[in-house]
């Protein structure tokens, strides 16, 4: 791929997210990339390397999918769903054991990705029914 290919899809990709409502573009830039990635500052705790891996798993492949797709889709909520599932699970299991400062991080994940779960889903089952579209396009 030439450097202006890269330059195109990159720009591709960013008016389609700048297509979404919004909200969910704070949602996502000021609250769950952060979040999430934040999580990689507790590796050194109990499930720490194990949370921050899901947690950044649970984004990672978007990269992909944006880069197929030129833009964002439904699709992308396929690896939350996935990957953050068991998160929620595991992150829940640890709460007991956590520290006071550790813990708090993990409510504040919790929340954050249980939120972002009940749209998942729905968007996953969307984009199973038929509903493809890139936004923006």
């Amino acid at each position: 791929m030439t450097r202006k290919t890269n330059l195109t899809r990159i720009a591709e990709i960013w008016r389609s997210f700048r297509a979404l409502p919004l909200w969910v573009q704070i949602w996502v830039a000021l609250v769950l990339l952060p979040v999430n990635l934040l999580s990689l500052a507790f590796v050194d705790q109990h499930n720490g390397l194990l949370i921050a891996l899901l947690a950044v798993g649970g984004m990672a492949p978007n990269i992909v999918i944006m880069l197929a797709e030129r833009g964002l889709s439904r699709l992308m909520a396929l690896p939350h769903v996935l990957i953050w599932t068991p998160l929620i699970v595991i992150v829940w299991q640890t709460l007991g054991t956590a520290s006071q400062g550790y813990a708090g991080f993990l409510w504040l994940l919790l929340a954050v990705d249980l939120c972002s779960l009940a749209f998942d889903y729905l968007d996953v089952l969307k984009w199973w029914r038929g509903a493809r579209t890139v936004a923006g396009k």
